[in-house]
């Protein structure tokens, strides 16, 4: 055999075994008459030693090794004489009595160690040599324990893991499809998935009523650090249940998922906070409960003192940052160019420091008096030691640079600590969002999602009214998962794609095989599916979903390791009737 044990198992209890370890050299140091080599395996370090006096040729060997050669060392285990206790095998070393070089490496390109000198671009082209590194290494291992911990728990509770096809149909809602020709039916193309959405669907249809899968899907987006061409979704669906039903099974799940991983039991149920409330408040659909700054509407109390900022604006909005009342003047105009970064784009940023002393101080003091200000601390619960941060404008724009500038002094005063988490429900979302360019409504979520039942009547009277049966399980700012129930009802799909201005010609040539299939007995059903990614970055303490996939791509799609896209032969472009067309746009 090439190995007895692994070089993370070995300990006191060893003490005097004869064994035989394989790895990777981490390093090497020559101390005279010793040579320690430190090697490396998936498991962990083991320190061997070469002594010159015992056995020279061996020695001189072990000096010759290179960061990286993949070696066999057959020795005693025995006590350390220094031990180094941060390890699992640092109180013992291999007493080397023989060794073979199983495999010679060049010079990395990079050191393999935690803090390495790779920038990420070469870490990617070489991403074999950057998933040694112990970190990159660890998130892979956290993402097959948590993959097999999802699939434990829906097991248990009675859900079938079911394959859908990875070659499907394209369809026009949503993201960019990745489409691929078909050389047997010439002119054709399949989609890959964005989602199983109508696959899963239809197993309801067919009668499995509680479906899983980790499934891969594929978006042709923009990309940014929590987004990946190719991602992996927790994706469910249940049949004959209404939203709660939905709400208390995935809870679940995830109150599961936080005590196994994270050793973190919630006894309480998740807050549910409705679609508007999140926006009013917190300007976002994904709010950060970690820490307060909850916004306070102070239109009625600002306006009319000849401030033409705030009397010409829509809204007029504030957050209470506690204790920050001594933020220099310097911290407050950094501040403001943040808020006016276009990205963000308020116009200027109004403060009131509420002094211990009890007295206000503001950048607006001509236009307001102490008790006009004080009238805006009473209205936001501000207490002395205070600072008041105004926002006025645009009330949706202003609603998001609001939700920017919380974030920003969440994240300043060291509010969005990442080994708390505040886990809520987000509810009743608006089920179709009108676009101005268009001239359309479409599918906050996508037109399989039911209308809230109350609402149904406004489907077609009133649609930007309507309010759909849709969740989303949010953390910590993150949307981790999102589903609805579905509509299960032919006619009320119809009704649904009229509004989003589909023809029956259009809807029947997209979406038939659906339609057709809700004639022979669909149920009432629902789902979720949660970014598999997503929840494993977060448990891994990182905002970035790369470091936990095996091989990623870079900001711009690319797989610089395989590079990949590539060009294809003529000859397969011939075979699929394919012309590339040259680009002619300026």
């Amino acid at each position: 055999m090439y190995r007895t044990h692994t070089c993370g198992e070995l300990n006191m209890k060893f003490t005097g075994n004869d064994v035989i370890l394989c790895g990777w050299v981490q390093k090497s140091r020559d101390l005279g008459g010793m040579t320690f080599v430190d090697l490396r395996d998936r498991y962990g370090i083991t320190q061997l030693v070469f002594n010159m006096e015992t056995n020279s040729l061996l020695c001189e060997k072990a000096r010759k090794l290179g960061r990286e050669f993949v070696i066999q060392a057959k020795g005693k285990v025995k006590e350390r004489s220094n031990k180094n206790l941060k390890i699992i095998t640092g109180e013992i070393e291999i007493d080397v009595e023989e060794l073979n070089i199983l495999n010679r490496s060049e010079v990395p390109p990079f050191t393999i160690e935690e803090e390495t000198d790779g920038g990420e671009e070469l870490r990617m082209k070489y991403r074999y040599l950057d998933l040694r590194r112990t970190t990159v290494k660890n998130n892979i291992i956290l993402r097959h324990r948590v993959a097999q911990e999802v699939r434990k728990h829906m097991d248990s509770i009675g859900f079938v893991e079911v394959e859908t096809p990875v070659l499907i149909k394209s369809t026009p809602e949503g993201a960019r499809d990745f489409v691929v020709p078909s050389r047997m039916q010439p002119g054709t193309f399949y989609a890959l998935p964005q989602s199983p959405q109508t696959l899963k669907q239809l197993l309801m249809v067919a009668g499995f009523d509680k479906y899983f899968q980790i499934v891969k899907c594929f978006r042709d987006e923009d990309l940014r650090a929590d987004r990946q061409p190719e991602f992996s979704q927790i994706d469910c669906e249940m049949s004959f249940v209404e939203r709660d039903d939905i709400l208390n099974t995935f809870e679940g799940l995830a109150k599961y998922l936080f005590k196994q991983v994270k050793g973190i039991e919630f006894s309480e149920p998740f807050m549910r906070i409705p679609y508007q409330e999140a926006m009013e408040f917190y300007g976002s659909d994904k709010p950060d409960l970690r820490f307060g700054m909850r916004f306070t509407e102070i239109s009625g109390i600002a306006k009319g003192h000849d401030f033409v900022v705030f009397d010409s604006s829509e809204y007029v909005g504030a957050i209470c940052a506690e204790g920050c009342y001594e933020y220099t003047r310097k911290q407050l105009d950094e501040l403001t160019e943040f808020v006016k970064k276009p990205q963000i784009g308020a116009k200027g940023l109004i403060y009131v420091r509420y002094n211990p002393d009890g007295t206000l101080k503001s950048s607006v003091d001509k236009f307001y008096s102490p008790e006009e200000l004080l009238k805006w601390a009473v209205a936001m619960n501000a207490k002395p030691g205070d600072l008041l941060l105004v926002l006025a404008g645009d009330k949706k724009k202003t609603l998001t640079a609001l939700s920017e500038l919380r974030l920003e002094m969440g994240s300043r005063l060291g509010l969005r600590k990442r080994d708390l988490f505040k886990p809520l429900w987000v509810v009743d979302f608006p089920l179709l969002e009108w676009d101005e360019e268009s001239k359309r409504f479409y599918a906050m979520h996508h037109p399989f999602t039911s209308p809230i039942p109350e609402d149904l009547d406004l489907l077609e009277k009133d649609p930007g009214k309507v309010r759909a049966n849709a969740y989303d399980l949010v953390i910590n700012g993150v949307e981790i998962g999102g589903g609805s129930i579905r509509i299960h009802d032919a006619t009320i799909q119809k009704m649904m794609f009229k509004v989003l201005g589909f023809s029956d010609e259009e809807a029947d040539d997209q979406f038939g095989f659906l339609l057709n299939a809700f004639k022979f007995g669909a149920p009432p059903h629902g789902g979720i599916a949660f970014g598999f990614d997503r929840w494993v970055a977060m448990f891994g303490g990182q905002d970035s979903i790369r470091d936990f996939i095996a091989f990623p791509k870079n900001n711009s799609g690319r797989d610089v390791m395989l590079d990949t896209p590539s060009q294809i032969s003529v000859q397969q472009l011939n075979e699929l009737r394919l012309l590339i067309k040259p680009d002619t746009r300026g």
